[in-house]
């Protein structure tokens, strides 16, 4: 910015006193041909297109593609987008912020200016993701939860205000404020963007990238943002645009209004069923339709919020009045709300009624239809009604008990996405004792009850109608069974204080849902420990018991790994769910308990009305935003009395278990690699379908005796202070180690069995993928991943690309990739390719014994979207081939893989300017 503009659009617009700059699109609509019917989503590209005009990354040509786009409704063209910000969480920034000191420590060595590695957007890091569930059902919880949070992340939170001061343009909000999603839709979010220039104030949409794949939820305040990985959203911040297709656009019409009784979760979990079933990877999904005017903003957020789990990149909602009401009620001042309103009806981004823009494809939900569901059990598009949660467990049970031959080659098909095998009997029971009592622990028993993670806790509707059922079950008599883990987890200060407000706390803490924080804790794998009474019982009885979180995340061995079901639901039903103990009930018909009168007590009997939750939510006001967000950025007394250097570089310390130095970058003043074809590789892992980055990197538990257990141990860490992987990120030498150890991952090269192992060939011997990986190192030998459809589903975690590259992996070979992690494998020099239609590891029989070959990349000009043929050499001296298509889709992707990965391409740029 400025832009060439050389459509002669750049317009002024008067708002309160005050003059901004934009480019017009009905200006640029006069040269280009009407574009009333673009879909909004596109729009905003569009005007960004228009604002970065150059001749280089941006040409005349991308805006008539786009303009073309409503004649096609589909485009092959690539073009370079430029996010206004960035936000990350703890979790994905910490490694994101080593990269950038790596970046900053090779630029040194190499003779450059470190300055020169600096976040040119504004970055908005959120410390959300580290408070664990170790304190729970008691008043003091919250503050033994901050005070052991703090404890455990010391060196990465020194680190943090080192990156604080270190980098311009680069914020971090403290632990103990919310979640970086709900943050983000109460407070860093504007709708409309504003920058000075040249003396000039121009206005253009709110735009972002996230290291949180739930980035998305911002899109229901009408801002399009979606999650990227640490890779790229650390080249967004060093000045590389975001390299893309024009989208394909699904249109997704809302009509009618919910019923009595349904929340805002069982809506969402409808639209996630619907469009992953509609296949919308890869794609914008925006929505449309009258019944819009009937959707409050907090249930839109809550779509919003699941576009990973739909598979879309984004879920998009324009801008109308609902938007303006929200960001009123959430303190945004009142010129910014002017702005936004004038700008957007300036720009044809306001939705009006009946206006329907046109879309690649479209489908249609009346929300009357919708009913009460949970998700489960370990996908969240796997809706199941209320009625049939009990029978969906017992089939799942059932499944893995005494399974058929249709059920073994269903299971065999899910691979690393494969449910947990549990060989206990459906009528499993043991007994435990714990503070003097004995309790009958069974299969299908709830013993996490979680109101946690951004989807929900960022509704008040939802909220509420927790907390007066709460109200009415204590009221009733009723408590929740003694062998449920129950806990608050709030996205926002905002909830306590609106809780509170209606007088429904102490409610809700009578039933253990004391606060436990302000972050993901059980969603993100921070679940903490069971009882050690419970979590005896359910190892020695192999039993099958049940979480149930009003979360999004319900991958296998993500919640905790003694619990192989997990179930989405809305914040009054994981009350329910509470007060029942078990999930083998159907709560439409069956009793929750029996009443302080002694009859018994159904969900009906305490279910909130409409009108019950209506008043509640008066309670809800401005001045709860403007008092907790006053000081976002200050932090209490621990997080100021944090010690921070000065120095531009940063002093790494061998000794540390949380910050390593990565060597990523050692090589960079080296001419970059040579890209050649790849000989003799070996298979590590040959994995099945929907293996998700939590299968490859997971987030939670690290075990003791696993090979980032013994590294620990090795360097003076004791297993109770190991804390998560996901706290470790910035830490290559245990990321690496777990890399592929997600204890539900089933590797078919050792028959399907669960855990991080493999075979080494040609010694047959079984060891940890590690381990093994190391030895095929030693040897010299590249290792290649296979694997099914939906690879990489989940989180946008670039710790499952970067392992997999020190792992000594060169290429995955799948037969579908998830967009942010194939993505991330290209951002680190990891060839993702893809099998052709027909093929699969079945149909080529592939054991994992066999040697491959990766041919044509020698002495050919790398193109996107190039075809490669593969050799399998197999043990009885037989070969054979076939043909891969190599997902390096766009040109930009070209370049960072020429140049060993998008952030050694940066370095490089810098070095060299």
């Amino acid at each position: 910015m400025p832009s060439l503009n050389s459509l002669n659009c750049l317009r002024s617009l008067e708002v309160g006193g005050l003059t901004y700059h934009y480019y017009s699109l009905p200006e640029a609509a006069k040269a280009l041909g009407n574009i009333d019917k673009l879909p909004m989503s596109l729009k905003v590209l569009l005007e960004n297109l228009l604002r970065w005009e150059d001749n280089k990354t941006v040409t005349g040509e991308d805006f008539k593609a786009l303009a073309a786009w409503l004649n096609t409704r589909s485009s092959e063209r690539e073009i370079q987008y430029r996010p206004a910000r960035v936000l990350m969480q703890d979790f994905t920034g910490v490694p994101a912020v080593v990269d950038l000191a790596a970046m900053r420590t090779a630029m040194a060595k190499a003779g450059g200016d470190p300055q020169k590695i600096n976040p040119l957007s504004p970055v908005d890091l959120v410390i959300d993701h580290s408070v664990m569930v170790d304190k729970f059902a008691s008043a003091s919880a919250f503050e033994q939860n901050v005070e052991i949070e703090m404890q455990r992340n010391g060196e990465r939170y020194a680190f943090l205000r080192w990156g604080q001061h270190a980098f311009d343009n680069f914020s971090v909000v403290p632990p103990g404020t919310g979640i970086c999603h709900q943050v983000n839709l109460e407070y860093l979010g504007r709708t409309v963007w504003t920058k000075e220039e040249d003396g000039k104030t121009y206005a253009f949409p709110d735009t972002l990238v996230g290291t949180d794949s739930h980035t998305t939820m911002i899109n229901g305040l009408g801002i399009l943002g979606w999650g990227v990985g640490g890779i790229e959203a650390e080249a967004a911040m060093l000045g590389q645009p975001v390299s893309m297709l024009i989208p394909e656009v699904i249109g997704f019409k809302l009509t009618g209004k919910l019923k009595e009784g349904i929340t805002a979760t069982d809506l969402v979990l409808t639209v996630t069923q619907m469009l992953r079933k509609k296949g919308v990877v890869g794609k914008f999904v925006e929505f449309y339709g009258d019944g819009l005017a009937d959707l409050p903003l907090a249930d839109r957020a809550t779509i919003a919020n699941m576009a990973p789990e739909y598979g879309a990149t984004c879920g998009f909602f324009p801008v109308d009045e609902i938007t303006l009401d929200y960001l009123r009620l959430s303190g945004r001042p009142e010129s910014t709300v002017a702005l936004v309103e004038a700008y957007s009806k300036a720009q044809g981004l306001w939705r009006e009624k009946g206006h329907e823009p046109l879309f690649t494809d479209t489908l249609e939900l009346d929300l009357g239809s919708v009913e009460a569901s949970l998700a489960g059990p370990k996908r969240p598009q796997d809706r199941v009604s209320l009625p049939n949660v009990s029978k969906a467990f017992d089939e799942f049970i059932g499944l893995h008990f005494q399974p058929n031959s249709k059920e073994e080659d269903r299971l065999e098909s899910e691979g690393g996405g494969g449910a947990a095998v549990g060989s206990a009997a459906m009528v499993g029971e043991v007994d435990y004792h714990h503070e003097g009592q004995t309790h009958r622990l069974k299969n299908g028993a709830v013993v996490i009850a979680a109101i946690t993670s951004c989807t929900n806790t960022s509704n008040p509707s939802v909220m509420m109608a927790a907390g007066l059922l709460a109200k009415k079950a204590i009221e009733k008599g009723l408590q929740r069974k003694p062998w449920v883990k129950s806990s608050l987890a709030p996205g926002s200060k905002v909830v306590t204080d609106y809780y509170n407000a209606a007088g429904l706390t102490q409610y809700l803490d009578a039933l253990g849902f004391d606060l436990v924080g302000y972050g993901c804790t059980t969603c993100i794998g921070n679940s903490g420990p069971l009882l050690e009474p419970i979590e005896k019982a359910i190892q020695q009885s192999d039993l099958t018991v049940a979480s149930v979180l009003s979360g999004n995340r319900n991958f296998e061995g993500r919640v905790h790994p003694l619990v192989k079901t997990n179930w989405l639901a809305s914040p009054p039903l994981v009350v329910a769910y509470a007060l029942a103990g078990t999930v083998r009930i159907n709560l439409s018909e069956d009793s929750l308990g029996q009443g302080k009168d002694g009859k018994p007590v159904y969900l009906r009997d305490i279910w909130p009305s409409q009108q019950e939750i209506a008043e509640a939510i008066l309670n809800v006001d401005t001045r709860m935003f403007h008092k907790e967000y006053a000081e976002v950025f200050a932090g209490d007394e621990k997080w100021q009395a944090i010690q921070v250097s000065a120095a531009d570089t940063y002093a790494w310390q061998d000794d540390s278990t949380y910050i390593q130095h990565p060597p990523f970058f050692e090589d960079i003043a080296d001419a970059p690699p040579h890209i050649g074809d790849i000989h003799q590789a070996r298979i590590l892992a040959l994995l099945g379908d929907s293996v998700t980055t939590d299968h490859i990197s997971p987030a939670g538990n690290i075990k003791a005796d696993s090979p980032a257990g013994h590294y620990l141990r090795e360097h003076g860490v004791e297993p109770r202070d190991f804390n998560s992987y996901g706290s470790r990120r910035g830490n290559h030498e245990v990321m690496m180690r777990g890399t592929f150890a997600n204890i539900r991952i089933r590797n078919e090269m050792l028959g399907g069995e669960e855990g991080g192992n493999t075979l080494h060939i040609p010694s047959g011997e079984k060891l940890a993928i590690y381990d093994a990986s190391m030895l095929y190192q030693e040897q010299g030998t590249p290792l290649v991943v296979v694997a099914g459809k939906e690879y990489g589903t989940g989180s946008s975690r670039d710790w499952a690309a970067k392992g997999t590259n020190l792992l000594g992996v060169k290429a995955v070979i799948a037969e579908s990739f998830e967009r942010i992690h194939r993505s991330n494998l290209v951002g680190m020099g990891v060839l993702p390719l893809q099998f052709k239609a027909g093929q699969d590891r079945k149909t080529l029989q592939l054991t994992g014994r066999e040697k491959l070959g990766i041919y044509g990349l020698d002495g050919v000009e790398l193109h996107p979207l190039m075809n490669l043929m593969v050799e399998v050499s197999r043990e009885d001296g037989t070969r054979e081939s076939f043909e891969v298509l190599c997902r390096i889709d766009t040109l930009n992707e070209v370049e960072y893989f020429k140049a060993g990965g998008i952030l050694h391409y940066v370095l490089r740029q810098l070095l060299a300017s």
